[in-house]
């Protein structure tokens, strides 16, 4: 299984839209569980690592390293 990049910050598409239609997560916390927050309403949820990553689609946006 290929490993899928992503880092804090970043702004990602899963596979399935939220409720409220936006289909853009930011990358707000990263650990065992990582934190995503919602693009269009704001709303935050967290989820473990493994389920992140099997439920991420691509990387829409990079975090620009200084």
């Amino acid at each position: 299984m290929v490993e899928k990049d992503f880092q804090l910050n970043d702004v990602v598409q899963m596979k399935k839209p939220h409720p409220c239609g936006e289909n853009r997560w930011k990358i707000i916390r990263m650990g065992m569980d990582i934190r995503i927050k919602c693009e269009g309403c704001g709303h935050s949820v967290l989820i473990p690592r493994k389920k992140f990553t099997s439920k991420l689609k691509k990387v829409l946006e990079r975090e620009e390293q200084n």
